[in-house]
């Protein structure tokens, strides 16, 4: 891409931004940034950042994944994508936008979370297929003490799909709700959700690699907005024993070139090529568990009569399977895959649903029949791991996810993940408990 910088000063300083802040997510998904004066971009055409923050541990350790601590640390580059631009109304003056990483001899980073959606998407592109994903993500807002600790917002039960002061004191939710409009990133609907401080806002669907963008921008703006105002937003699976866990759901598609979506058989039903997908996603579920539960506390969130998958099964319309079918047939015709949690790096968790999806295509791979009723009582669906390390070892051994997403970045997820899982063992007591352990609330809790 060429990058017109006189171009985007002039563009910038006529909407009166004077620094631009540049994102781009590392392999856990954590935003990592740099703040650039517009007056100077033009000596800041690649700005430079450290590989090593690619094996940077939630803990602040530096790993050796890919050789990167052996090789002495070197250079990164990234390059400003102007198309994902966005306003900051709770900064006046700044505005926001993501990078692409690249090596230091120029070639695309085989690490970069957001080159590994571009490979994925081009194997579509290849089909003649585009995908498209609507992405839903569900967060606590918590306040934190040093004396106390953390602590849920808001304590009274019962107020799901509600909004208003009953469930936004203040006006808070409201706020976030207007800054987030004025990013512009399809953010459209709001609203109180299950357990009391847990909220969910919906985001339209795009082309799949808009579509993670977008997302990225949501989580980086949420967590910057509500932590002006004293609180937290936390994006952890299941920061709480007590209620329920937050998701992250994916509706995706995929349209041909002239735009159709081809889910639908015309009718009532879904097309084959939409059963070879679900074939797909099923089969690889163990390696997508990883990438979408990727942390040790994601697996607490999942498990029998959860309203979190447990099986790796399929339903139509159906809340208690891994992947469910929603009614809308025609151009609506789409497939939810349940499984994800928030912590999820989004370019790496849509990178694998897609890359799932197509190893179903071009296998043309069957799909069972979908279950009915209460998905977690169907025998005939293999468990889900339940585990990071299950989820790893089945991630690892994944041919599929390798070829599609490439053996570097599986490699250093396993890097960062199996050190994660090391830590967790050897500082909790009853490495096999359900509830959510200290470890982990100062481990995910100020990132997630």
């Amino acid at each position: 891409m060429t990058l017109d910088i006189p171009a985007l000063q002039a563009d910038l300083q006529a909407k009166g931004i004077d620094v631009l802040r540049l994102i781009f997510p590392d392999v856990l998904g954590l935003t990592r940034s740099k703040d650039l004066l517009v007056s100077q971009l033009h000596n800041t055409k690649s700005p430079m950042f450290c590989q090593g923050v690619w094996v940077t541990t939630t803990g602040g350790d530096v790993l050796d994944g890919n050789h990167i601590m052996s090789s002495g640390l070197p250079d990164l580059l990234t390059q400003i994508d102007p198309n994902t631009l966005s306003m900051m109304p709770w900064e006046p003056g700044v505005a926001m936008v993501i990078g692409d990483a690249f090596n230091p001899d120029h070639s695309v980073s085989e690490i970069a979370p957001r080159s590994v959606l571009q490979s994925v998407i081009a194997q579509y592109t290849a089909l003649g297929l585009t995908p498209i994903v609507g992405p839903e993500l569900e967060f606590y807002i918590a306040n934190y003490d040093e004396t106390e600790g953390w602590s849920r917002s808001l304590s009274r039960t019962g107020r799901v799909y509600t909004t208003g002061e009953s469930v936004d004191p203040g006006g808070q939710f409201l706020n976030l709700m207007r800054m987030l409009d004025g990013m512009d990133i399809g953010v459209f609907a709001g609203n109180h959700e299950f357990s009391p401080s847990q909220y969910e806002i919906n985001l339209w669907h795009s082309e799949a690699l808009d579509a993670a963008d977008r997302t990225f921008l949501f989580k980086t703006a949420v967590r910057d907005i509500v932590a002006r105002t004293g609180k937290h937003a936390l994006f952890t699976g299941k920061p709480w024993d007590d209620e329920g866990g937050s998701g992250f759901h994916l509706h995706f598609s995929v349209v041909d070139q002239q735009g159709n979506n081809i889910m639908s058989d015309g009718g009532h039903g879904l097309s084959d090529i939409a059963h070879h997908m679900i074939a797909g996603l099923l089969e690889n579920a163990g390696a997508i568990a990883a990438l979408s539960n990727p942390t040790i506390n994601a697996y607490k969130r999942l498990g029998p009569d959860t309203l979190a998958p447990y099986r790796a099964n399929w339903g139509h319309d159906n809340r208690s399977a891994m992947l469910r079918v929603p009614p809308e047939r025609g151009a609506g015709t789409r497939l939810e895959m349940r499984l994800g949690d928030p912590a999820a790096n989004p370019y790496l968790l849509i990178a694998s649903t897609l890359a799932a999806g197509l190893d179903g295509i071009t296998r043309s791979l069957t799909a069972p029949a979908p279950v009915a009723g209460w998905a977690y009582e169907d025998n005939s669906a293999p468990i889900l791991p339940m585990t990071l390390t299950a989820a790893l070892d089945a991630l690892d051994a994944d041919t599929v996810m390798r070829e599609a997403m490439g053996s570097t970045v599986i490699d250093v997820f396993s890097v960062l993940k199996r050190d994660e899982v090391k830590r967790y063992e050897d500082s909790v007591a009853d490495k096999n408990t359900r509830e959510v352990s200290q470890w982990e609330i100062d481990e995910y809790f100020a990132d997630y």
